[in-house]
């Protein structure tokens, strides 16, 4: 694994007296009050008492958060996290059949969220030359299982106009979320059009966080892996795998989250 203080340099910060608001207090308020049952982080603030305290948290939270994307720093309390151990199966025997699932403190993945809708959805719709996201179908605007189906029909089908049969060669890679390096998603995130600030708060998410296993391991530093659990988690593995494309122009791709599908027509069999 590197070291994730070595990546990409942050942009120029700025002040919390040098940027207007991002978030507005009414926005904070709508957060809160339509906050669903959670399960609460380590800083062990509840859902439901969030969501009953709103009128009186959500001034202070407001000055909080906005200072926080301001000056591009999350506070560190927000990067700890515990590992909750889900089952994947109806009995499981085995560490693997369990999924690790990193409970961070509610009021870190509001904000989380809030920055993926504000402004990642945005820079997904007009990424660089470099990232595409029209061939991914999970964790971006207007995708989903349905799309990625259609999508891939649709594909087959137009090109067996003109091919005698076609290739689907579906790929499932093994951990793939597990072996993500932040360096990497950190680099392609600094591609995106989005404000510095807001670029500089996700470049902080990602370094010193720590997370451990429930009550029974010390804490230890991630510097891989896409943080399973939280609100930037699925958007960060849609932005890492964007510059996955087919090596022939006339070979198609289709993603949905890790599950792949690589579309080969029956002329183009040698590029597989």
């Amino acid at each position: 694994m590197v070291n994730n203080n070595n990546y990409t340099e942050p942009r120029a910060k700025l002040t919390a007296h040098d940027s207007r608001d991002l978030v507005a207090e009414i926005e904070i308020f709508h957060m809160l009050d339509f906050l669903k049952t959670s399960a609460a982080g380590l800083d062990a603030l509840l859902s439901w008492y969030l969501r009953l305290g709103a009128p009186a948290f959500v001034a202070p939270l407001t000055v909080l958060i906005n200072q926080s994307i301001s000056v591009g720093v999350v506070p560190q309390q927000w990067k700890v996290a515990s590992i909750t151990p889900v089952p994947k199966v109806a009995k499981p025997a085995q560490c693997r059949d369990y999924r690790p699932i990193s409970v961070t403190p509610i009021l870190s993945r509001l904000v989380e969220r809030y920055i993926f809708r504000s402004f990642m959805y945005s820079a997904l719709l007009q990424p660089p030359p470099s990232l595409c996201f029209s061939d991914q179908y999970a964790f971006r605007p207007s995708g989903s299982t349905t799309v990625a189906l259609v999508a891939l029909l649709h594909t087959v089908c137009d090109l067996l106009v003109t091919s005698n049969f076609v290739n689907v060669i579906a790929l499932d890679f093994s951990k793939a979320f597990d072996f993500v390096r932040h360096s990497t998603v950190i680099e392609k995130m600094a591609q995106l059009d989005m404000p510095d600030q807001v670029y500089n708060w996700i470049r902080d998410f990602f370094s010193e966080h720590c997370t451990k296993l429930g009550q029974v391991s010390s804490f230890l530093d991630v510097t891989a892996s896409i943080v399973q659990g939280s609100g930037l988690g699925p958007a960060s593995y849609t932005v890492n795998a964007s510059d996955l494309h087919p090596r022939h122009a006339e070979n198609a791709i289709v993603k949905y989250a890790d599950d792949t599908c690589l579309i080969i027509p029956g002329a183009y069999y040698h590029t597989r």
